[in-house]
């Protein structure tokens, strides 16, 4: 018993605690070479996608606003002394209504100022006996008539060209929906871009009212298409990486045409059944969201592995 406690028990803990040290050693600086050589070493390539055949409707629904048309500064083309005021500030005129009479110098002759449009009266400054002179204000009138008006993205001019005159407006809680006319692209001073559209007199609208503005600029039928994302530029003309199965994609140029904001035709420079690549060299795919409810009325979005 006395030697198994001074020798033997002694002996034994020493062997153990070295086969453990010299484990750690061989981990730490000697890697098994069959655990490195399993180390992943795969890469992620590019997706392509083949160019298919298929239809475009190059379509924009715009919110916008219904607004009353500006008013319009009247001014004198005669020099006299109005003998006759027919109206006051803030009257509803009916159009070709007489507003002043007005004695002109030479020759002497009475001429009638009429309302070149029914509308509302405003800043009225002619009374009887007043002088009038040519070209000098004397009213505003503001039309019955409204227009509706909304804003734009910038980019979204490229997909506005040889947009047409008309329209579809549909007003919230209005009437069916009918035709605008006049189409207009304005840009602001502050690079602020909206497109605007007359509303017809006959229809019933009020200001201030939500509208939405269908504008349908183009369709094709059985059009070679590839994803915008695809295509680095895309008014008229753009570059897509073609995958010809011989390393690095060829970089061609091609001819575009209607686009719908996700797709776009390609009218020259692909063949159907080409392989191109999904994303322009250098754009990260975009990355899917994965959203659900953790409690009642919250919800959280996580974001996923595009691949």
């Amino acid at each position: 018993m006395t030697v198994w406690r001074k020798w033997v028990l002694p002996i034994l803990t020493l062997i153990v605690f070295g086969a453990i040290a010299a484990s750690l050693v061989k981990v730490a600086f000697f890697p098994d070479a069959q655990a490195s050589a399993e180390q992943p070493s795969g890469q992620i390539a590019d997706p392509v996608i083949p160019v298919e055949r298929g239809s475009i409707v190059n379509a924009l629904d715009v919110a916008g606003t219904v607004a009353r048309d500006a008013p319009v500064a009247l001014k004198s083309d005669v020099e006299g002394v109005v003998v006759e005021a027919l109206v006051a500030d803030g009257q509803r005129v009916a159009a070709g209504q007489v507003l002043f009479r007005v004695k002109t110098d030479s020759p002497v002759r009475t001429v009638d100022l009429v309302a070149p449009f029914a509308g509302d009266l405003s800043d009225v400054a002619l009374v009887k006996n007043q002088r009038a002179s040519v070209g000098v204000e004397y009213a505003k009138l503001t039309p019955l008539t409204f227009h509706v008006l909304g804003t734009i993205e910038p980019v979204q001019l490229y997909r506005l060209i040889n947009a047409p005159t008309d329209a579809s407006l549909s007003i919230a809680g209005g009437p069916a929906p009918f035709t605008c006319t006049g189409l207009t692209v304005q840009v602001a001073d502050d690079a602020t871009t909206s497109v605007r559209c007359a509303i017809p007199a006959e229809q019933t609208v009020f200001a201030g009212l939500p509208a939405t503005i269908g504008i349908t600029v183009g369709t094709v039928e059985d059009a070679l298409i590839v994803p915008t994302t695809a295509v680095q530029g895309g008014a008229g003309s753009g570059r897509v990486w073609v995958d010809t199965g011989a390393g690095e994609p060829e970089e061609r140029t091609v001819t575009l045409g209607v686009s719908d904001g996700v797709s776009v035709e390609v009218v020259e420079g692909l063949a159907e059944g080409d392989m191109i690549r999904q994303f322009v060299p250098g754009i990260l795919a975009p990355v899917e969201q994965f959203c659900y409810e953790i409690a009642p009325g919250e919800e959280v979005c996580e974001s996923g592995v595009s691949w």
